[in-house]
């Protein structure tokens, strides 16, 4: 109730309703998306309390959440990587000439599945942050750990790609000032360097400047339009979508999975589409226009989005790119996530999840009535929205210090980005080592001072030793599956 109050102050419940509109504005341009859009307007908030800051950020998360359902069923354009699933049913709804029945669909349920892993933050979060209070280094070390082995481990794509991506991430993580020793590793004489590479000038360079280049050279365009929503149409979408319950279900379950675990909104939104296709009565007609394969993978979505912001908040351990952009951003107003800030800082914490209720059903209502407003920014040729998006990015480079050295290092990770992106190596192992890479050391570094440089602390005590094993398991998972599949090989005859 305290949280809600917070938020229900003038400013803040304007600061809401704004970031809900900036955010379903970066859904639906295509090269944007809910991490580039936190990335590229953090700088805006600097000057506000960290609570109404981190308020207007989620909302600009939770809009561009469901912006990106807009392009994908009208245009058949993912304005974001988590909306590819829902072209393969949205946009021929839409070709059917029922648009405003999918739209309709994909608003609602991503709603159910946000506001299923708000309540679960609600009543989970204060329980793992008391449980959190018993950690020390080690058990930190093997959290994060835990974080990096899984993303190696448990992505679909190569785990050497993964690992060479994680291990630039802290490369560059470690440049700077060593807060242990105080001598200064890879500065080069660049006195910019001394503080290390700045988190937000990488984070629009990686997300923003990547992402454009990456949609310059395909040369995309967008095709003209119209959508209405009528109000019958709403009416009926939600009389049919009660019987679709046992996929609400199902989909909030894998969304709120993925989201804890660093897995991300992009594979839930296609795990929970496999899904539906496959227990559906309806599974035949999945892909041809059918309104389960539009609810199922925006439930998921919303659902992991939201859930990510659980270990960030508890743990410190971002579980998704965006959740990482957070985590820079209350590191930036000098909070340190983990246990201790639902008990320093409750107001923050309880504002924060009081406006994910209201942030998303302000933003149902938003995207229910300003659908036809938000298409018709497509009609914009690309080649003026992408120099706009261009300098927007290099304004928000340019106020996190007033120097033009940042501008230059964001273009430089732009050209990484675009690298990475021309090469198939995934960039959120390379964010998430540049975020927490730093945290990690530390740990580490602190948890051999306290055992005289045995390893045996990460199995000190049943805690540590059970995250620090699991964390082994995922590592080499890939290494087990294959003895595994081997093994269980029927022999030629």
């Amino acid at each position: 109730m305290n949280g809600f109050y917070v938020v229900f102050s003038p400013f803040n419940f304007m600061l809401m309703v704004v970031g809900i509109l900036l955010g379903v504005i970066i859904g639906v341009l295509p090269g944007l998306g809910g991490a580039n859009g936190v990335a590229i307007l953090l700088p805006l908030t600097f000057s506000m309390s960290p609570t109404s800051a981190i308020i207007m950020l989620s909302c600009i998360y939770w809009g561009a959440l469901f912006g990106g359902a807009i392009t994908s069923i009208l245009f058949n354009i993912p304005g974001e990587p988590w909306s590819v699933a829902t072209t393969f049913d949205g946009h021929p709804m839409a070709q059917k000439g029922k648009a405003d029945e999918a739209l309709t669909g994909a608003f609602t349920s991503s709603f159910v599945g946000a506001i299923v892993a708000v309540i679960m933050i609600t009543f989970l979060a204060p329980l793992v942050a008391k449980f959190a209070l018993k950690f020390g280094p080690a058990e930190f070390f093997a959290v994060q750990f835990l974080t990096f082995a899984s993303f190696i481990g448990m992505g679909k794509g190569s785990a050497f790609k993964t690992l060479a991506s994680m291990s630039l991430g802290f490369a560059l993580a470690s440049v700077g000032l060593d807060t242990v020793t105080g001598q200064l590793r890879m500065t080069f004489g660049i006195t910019e360097l001394l503080t290390g590479f700045k988190f937000l000038t990488a984070v629009i360079g990686l997300f923003g400047i990547g992402e454009i280049l990456a949609s310059m050279e395909s040369g995309l365009a967008f095709s003209g339009a119209h959508a209405k929503l009528r109000l019958n149409a709403v009416l009926e979408t939600w009389k049919k979508m009660p019987a679709y319950y046992v996929t609400f279900i199902r989909s909030c379950i894998v969304g709120c999975w993925m989201g804890v675990t660093p897995g991300g909104a992009t594979p839930a939104s296609f795990m929970s589409y496999g899904l539906a296709k496959r227990f559906s009565k309806n599974g035949d007609r999945f892909g041809k226009g059918e309104l389960e394969g539009v609810i199922a993978p925006e439930t998921a979505a919303h659902a992991a989005g939201t859930s990510a912001l659980l270990p960030m908040l508890t743990l410190g351990i971002p579980g998704s790119p965006t959740a990482a952009v957070l985590l820079g951003g209350l590191l930036i107003w000098g909070l340190q996530p983990g246990p201790l800030l639902f008990i320093e800082q409750p107001d923050f914490v309880w504002g924060l999840i009081a406006s994910m209720y209201l942030g998303n059903l302000v933003g149902l209502v938003i995207v229910l009535t300003c659908v036809p407003l938000f298409a018709a920014i497509l009609r914009v040729p690309f080649s003026i929205i992408a120099p706009i998006i261009m300098v927007i990015c290099a304004v928000g480079a340019y106020t996190i210090n007033n120097a033009m050295f940042d501008v230059w290092m964001m273009v430089g990770f732009g050209v990484i980005a675009y690298a990475f992106n021309k090469l198939s190596y995934p960039l959120p192992p390379f964010v998430l080592a540049l975020v927490l890479g730093d945290m990690a050391e530390s740990s580490f570094r602190q948890a051999m001072l306290l055992s005289q440089g045995s390893v045996t602390i990460f199995w000190s005590n049943g805690l540590v030793g059970f995250i620090m094993t699991l964390g082994l398991v995922l590592l080499l998972w890939p290494m087990i599956s294959w003895v595994l599949d081997k093994v269980r090989a029927p022999k030629p005859a």
